[in-house]
């Protein structure tokens, strides 16, 4: 496949006109002060909820999700697509459970909130942690899959590829930080789903034939019952990456309450709202996104089955589905591929210079609130931190990941190692006021160690199983140690008893309608 001349122009384009736009609203206003750490990192605390909800999915869908997710669906099937679903219920406890907590403390980093509730020695490890696994395991993700696409899409050579990703982002973000990111991923994120739609439909019509999109779905589902079951049985060659009911009542749980409420990469547009109720309201309109992605992302992977029975890698379904597409709308589609890689390598990286500069940087330097010329500095090597980590993820993401048959279920598995311990200490902080560092660094190490050995003593587990396990033990061993050491005076700062948890009427009633929706959902395709 190649990209003819309107196609190439078509993006070339939307890179003009999508880095335009990031420097436009990066700018200095006059008679303002120049960029300080709130400005850069948090937006200026000022992000409304249509922009924190379309920046919460524009982070979040990336290669890894359309190309991985797509090439799981082209594995696996419709089962896939609780990471999809269950996200949203997911998103409706942090709204109403934890951003309450996180806004009323003024938090603005995950481990600025481990130290003010634990202590600094977890702050620390847990900061160092994330650096780690944001670069050399979501990040160079993101920038590999995405290259994958680029390559089978337009032919470009994919270390030129991957160079050329990276690089884009970096410089797209660089200047302006979150504000860059969140305020022009309402673009990204409008065409990211008007490009999915337009491949669903296409793929669904190539199917039908003469018949039409209503045919080719019915076609599908004929020929390709084993890809519609949303809950998978025992004897099932996949049971082992969706075990069941364990993706309604298990494991999956502590997969998505890390990631979606725990994790900086994605929190941080909701702590940089203008208010609770927005942040809220930002999360909600998430939840609806999070409905409709598995048409954009899943449905594609099962859809070449049919149309692409021999790909050599399940990751080739989702460029290989773009063929269909016609001159000026391949370019079109192409773009919003590239949207979905460029707005989510912003994110991880300006998430990466935020960790690095205010948890790492600051704290060892004490230059925390040292004045403007101090702010400025901060800023400053928040940018290099950014220019750094995205050389070392291009550097090292083909030796990552090169030989990875399904890069998404990597991810997953990899990260499931720590999530159990990290949900831990959140819940822990966030809701036990008897909990201490103690407790939290417990549970941290209990995490890894015992996933570790799960995964070389009990390898017919599912991983998600393990993460399940992994996470009540933890949890007893951190309540044990939180109970068996005293706390430290003082190490406590969050304010828990003066949070209110009172949601408003519209963010009561579109809750309901998300449950219900998954409610119809799974039990159509149980």
């Amino acid at each position: 496949m190649e990209l003819s001349t309107l196609d190439i122009v078509i993006v070339v384009l939307y890179g003009i006109a999508i880095f335009g736009l990031a420097q436009y609203v990066s700018r200095d206003k006059p008679g303002t002060a120049p960029k300080d750490t709130t400005d850069y990192f948090l937006a200026s605390k000022n992000l409304p909820w249509w922009a924190i909800g379309a920046s919460l999915i524009a982070a979040n869908i990336s290669a890894e999700q359309i190309v991985g997710m797509s090439g799981s669906g082209y594995a696996i099937g419709l089962a896939i697509a609780s990471y999809e679903w269950m996200a949203a219920a997911t998103l409706l406890i942090v709204g109403k459970y934890f951003l309450p907590i996180f806004l009323k403390n003024e938090i603005y980093t995950m481990p600025q909130f481990l130290e003010r509730r634990y202590g600094p020695s977890i702050r620390t490890l847990m900061a160092i942690f994330w650096l780690v696994l944001y670069i050399f395991v979501n990040l160079t993700s993101i920038i590999w899959l995405g290259s994958i696409a680029v390559t089978k899409v337009a032919g470009v050579d994919q270390n030129l590829a991957l160079i050329g990703l990276g690089t884009f982002a970096l410089l797209y973000q660089l200047r302006g930080g979150l504000k860059a990111v969140a305020l022009t991923d309402i673009v990204q994120v409008s065409l990211l789903v008007m490009g999915g739609l337009i491949i669903a439909g296409l793929t669904l019509g190539e199917i039908g034939g003469e018949g039409g999109i209503l045919a080719g779905w019915q076609r599908l589902t004929t020929e390709l019952p084993g890809h519609f079951h949303m809950i998978l049985k025992a004897d099932d060659p996949h049971y082992m990456d969706l075990p069941g009911l364990s993706v309604l009542i298990g494991g999956m749980w502590i997969a998505n309450l890390s990631y979606w409420g725990f994790n900086q990469y994605i929190i941080q547009r909701a702590l940089a709202a203008k208010s609770l109720d927005e942040a809220q309201k930002g999360v909600l309109f998430a939840a609806f996104l999070k409905l409709l992605m598995p048409v954009i992302i899943v449905l594609p992977g099962i859809a070449a089955v049919i149309l692409a029975p021999n790909l050599a890698k399940p990751d080739e379904a989702y460029p290989s589905m773009m063929r269909l597409l016609p001159t000026g709308l391949l370019g079109l589609v192409f773009a919003a591929l590239i949207a979905a890689i460029i707005a989510s390598t912003a994110s991880k990286i300006n998430s990466i210079a935020t960790i690095f500069t205010l948890d790492v940087f600051a704290k060892f330097r004490h230059v925390r609130d040292g004045g403007s010329g101090q702010e400025r500095k901060l800023v400053m090597v928040g940018r290099i931190a950014a220019t750094v980590s995205i050389l070392l993820a291009i550097l090292t993401a083909r030796p990552l990941l090169g030989q990875s048959e399904q890069a998404f279920q990597f991810i997953q598995e990899f990260t499931g190692f720590f999530t159990p311990g990290i949900t831990v200490i959140f819940l822990l902080g966030l809701f036990w006021k008897r909990a201490n560092e103690a407790g939290a660094i417990t549970a941290a190490i209990a995490s890894v160690a015992l996933s570790w050995a799960m995964k070389v003593w009990w390898a017919d587990l599912p991983f998600i199983d393990r993460m399940g396990i992994v996470f009540i033990i933890s949890l007893m061993l951190a309540a044990a140690a939180s109970l068996a050491i005293p706390s430290r005076a003082g190490s406590d700062t969050i304010d828990t008893v003066n949070v209110s948890y009172r949601t408003g009427t519209g963010f009561n009633v579109g809750a309901v309608g998300v449950v219900l929706a998954l409610v119809a959902l799974y039990a159509t395709w149980w």
